[in-house]
């Protein structure tokens, strides 16, 4: 199995938005939901990377099945473009 690197999520994140800013949602990622929720809390763990990332819970998206991510239910990220100083 190999690990998904930031550069991996930054790529994935790139090909479906058309600008950094954008939110998207998490599933449009493509990983297993525990793999979509162990991934970005990793990220979020980490305050030089976590600084880039925005989660938000859409209100019109369902509390229950909503990704935990650090326990913290979510359906959206949005990455600021400055994330790439750090690739």
């Amino acid at each position: 199995m190999t690990e998904t690197t930031l550069r991996d999520i930054v790529a994935r994140y790139r090909a479906l938005v058309s600008a950094f800013g954008q939110p998207l949602a998490l599933g449009e990622f493509a990983f297993a939901r525990a793999e979509t929720e162990r991934i970005f809390s990793v990220f979020d763990e980490d305050y030089h990377i976590s600084r880039f990332f925005h989660f938000t819970l859409d209100p019109a998206f369902d509390p229950e099945g909503a990704y935990q991510i650090n326990g913290f239910p979510q359906s959206h990220v949005s990455l600021d473009a400055e994330i790439e100083t750090i690739l």
